[in-house]
């Protein structure tokens, strides 16, 4: 199997944009270890975290010692879906802002945050890809035929192989997981940590990079949904596979 990497379309020649943030969040993390405060984090869409009793501890953006980041982490552990990662920073829940213009079938308002429009996700499920679930954002438009974009959730599963890696690279932060190192300007999918049962995922150790399958690609360019563009991702099957 072949997989690629997902990017907002800059050639398409599509005007729409797409503003906002996500109604909840954990807070960013000052680490004792790393001395300074950092957030990154994924984002869940499916996640209500309104059963909380402190939710107001999820409403604004902030940074906090490393305990009270655990705390909250348990706080709303049992809500999450399985194989959930929660970093400093993750969100949840719908994304609210507001649009503009003329969009195609898929949008991307930050890189790692990808919506489809309602009846190109139908489309895509009637083709047979697997785990593709989206949930409504909390956007306004000042247009007339607005689109209904659903965001899609995009679990992080996979990693990168450790043979792209710089060599300068640094393990993470043994207090609180952060990575210390950038995203590699030619990165290497890890085989042996890529799922069976997903055909859009993104990485465990880099959640800005969105991934799909050969089967994504074909469905997308046979049923002419624009808007995201693909690049070949390279992939090398690691002798000793990292838990996950």
């Amino acid at each position: 199997m072949n997989y690629f990497t997902i990017e907002e379309d800059k050639t398409s020649g599509y005007t729409g944009y797409v503003d906002g943030t996500y109604k909840w969040g954990l807070p960013g993390v000052i680490c004792p270890h790393c001395k300074s405060p950092w957030s990154g984090g994924f984002a869940y869409p499916s996640v209500d975290l309104t059963p909380v009793a402190a939710l107001a501890d999820f409403e604004t953006p902030r940074p906090e010692p490393i305990e009270e980041y655990e705390r909250l982490c348990e706080l709303i552990r049992p809500l999450l879906p399985p194989g959930a990662v929660l970093d400093p920073g993750t969100e949840f829940g719908p994304f609210v802002g507001k649009g503009q213009g003329r969009f195609g079938a898929f949008v991307a308002p930050v890189r790692w945050v990808l919506m489809v429009q309602r009846d190109a996700l139908e489309k895509l499920q009637a083709e047979g890809l697997r785990g593709l679930a989206g949930y409504p954002p909390l956007l306004r438009f000042r247009q007339r035929n607005s689109p209904e974009f659903l965001e899609l959730e995009v679990l992080p599963v996979a990693r990168l192989h450790p043979d792209c890696m710089p060599p300068e690279h640094q393990p993470p932060c043994p207090r609180c997981g952060r990575r210390r190192t950038p995203l590699p300007k030619s990165p290497l999918l890890d085989a042996t940590t890529v799922p069976e049962s997903l055909d859009l995922f993104r990485l465990r150790d880099y959640s800005t990079l969105l991934v799909c399958t050969e089967r994504f690609v074909d469905a997308c360019q046979r049923l002419g949904l624009d808007g995201i563009a693909f690049q070949a991702l390279p992939t090398r099957a690691s002798r000793n596979p990292p838990r996950r």
